[in-house]
């Protein structure tokens, strides 16, 4: 791929994910060079809204590390991307959290197809995409995300089997899920194994007003 030049778009963006995370040097490298890759994949195939490309860091990267303010995670946590779609929130949370390995699964060619080159361009070792359906995975983990694939109740029934007993975290293992608007219906049949957590007590955009994560434990 042809090489695009750092824009002062681009470096503004990555002070918006350091308003809220302490970043290393690497940690700056690949989230600035994430910015230029997707914007140049999304010239191929439509990763991102084309409409939303330009909101990029604020909608998709910086959302996606809303999940590194619900908890720390120790080394050797192991995510599953259920629904990867263009790798979120998958690729923004391995390059935030090195130590943890994570898969990302989707059952679009063209967009694993993709992230397979974004992660190979960002160098990052902790991650593997692969073309599956949900329902065929067989490998578990600590923790599955998931990002708007689907109601919460139909989510939670189809990743269930690949979440692993026992926790290595302050947050037990489960399912973590980016959801937004009223929920209290959708997570009553989970009791108290379900919590709610507001975005917007982290980040003060506009943009996160009525955004959620939702966590149930195993």
């Amino acid at each position: 791929m042809n090489a695009i030049t750092t824009s002062n778009t681009e470096e503004d963006s990555i002070g918006l994910i350091q308003k809220y995370f302490s970043l290393t040097e690497t940690q700056k490298e690949k989230f600035t060079l994430l910015g230029r890759l997707y914007k140049e994949w999304n010239q191929k195939i439509n990763l991102i809204s084309r409409k939303d490309i330009e909101h990029l860091y604020l909608h998709h990267i910086l959302h996606s590390l809303s999940i590194a303010k619900l908890t720390g995670l120790t080394d050797g946590t192991q995510f599953i991307d259920a629904g990867t779609g263009g790798g979120f929130p998958g690729i923004p949370l391995a390059i935030m959290f090195p130590g943890c390995s994570f898969l990302l699964a989707d059952s679009i060619g063209k967009k694993i197809n993709a992230v397979n080159g974004i992660i190979k361009s960002l160098n990052l070792e902790n991650v593997k995409a692969v073309q599956a359906r949900v329902e065929t995975l067989t490998e578990t983990a600590d923790f599955v995300t998931g990002r708007a694939v689907s109601s919460i109740g139909e989510f939670y029934t189809t990743v269930k089997k690949l979440i692993r007993q026992g926790n290595k975290n302050t947050l037990p293992n489960g399912v973590i899920y980016l959801a937004g608007g009223e929920l209290s219906r959708d997570i009553a049949p989970f009791g108290s194994r379900a919590s709610i957590y507001n975005i917007s007590d982290w980040f003060e955009e506009d943009y996160f007003i009525g955004k959620k994560i939702v966590h149930i434990r195993v």
